[in-house]
């Protein structure tokens, strides 16, 4: 389960980075409306979310007093592409760090968000959706801003009887 959980969680990494390859460094700070977040906002604020939910996981509230959620939700002129994916890494290299000291015996532990008690397995769950939330908007903003030269993340149009055969073919599985 903590294996699987951690895959799920780096190809949600790597799905989210193969998108903003595709995106040139302007298109980062554009949004669609007023009420629209830029690519660039949800970067600060999924990095912000996964700094305070997976640092010091088990034994402190994943809402870290030291953590400044609204401003997430400003651009400064401090930031550029560079240092929202140093921000992006320190997110990622805490749970990482968090998944590699759990333990199968962790998963009926309780931990607390916002107050809030839940069970370690509990709390992986609740953050795979968030992450799975934030990094789909990642892509549509970034499949819109990269327009005709979007390369696909994943199978092409009219494309998938071709791609499930090949994957059976792969795994050397027949159905059933």
């Amino acid at each position: 389960m903590i294996r699987n959980s951690a895959a799920q969680f780096q190809k949600l990494k790597e799905l989210a980075e193969n998108a903003l390859a595709q995106v040139p460094d302007t298109a980062l700070f554009e949004v669609l409306d007023e009420e629209s977040n830029s690519i660039a906002i949800i970067l600060k604020h999924l990095s912000g979310n996964l700094i305070s939910r997976w640092t010091d996981f088990l034994t402190s509230d994943g809402e870290k007093p030291n953590r400044n959620r609204d401003s997430e939700f400003r651009i400064e002129p401090s930031d550029t592409r560079e240092r929202l994916m140093e921000r992006w890494e320190a997110g990622w290299r805490a749970l990482s760090a968090a998944f590699e000291s759990l333990r199968p015996e962790d998963l009926e532990k309780t931990v607390w968000i916002s107050g809030e008690p839940y069970s370690v397995l509990g709390a992986i769950h609740r953050h795979l959706i968030h992450c799975a939330y934030h990094v789909g908007q990642l892509v549509l903003l970034a499949k819109h801003h990269a327009g005709s030269h979007w390369q696909t993340l994943s199978v092409p149009r009219g494309k998938s009887e071709e791609y499930t055969a090949a994957r059976r073919q792969r795994s050397g599985s027949v159905s059933p």
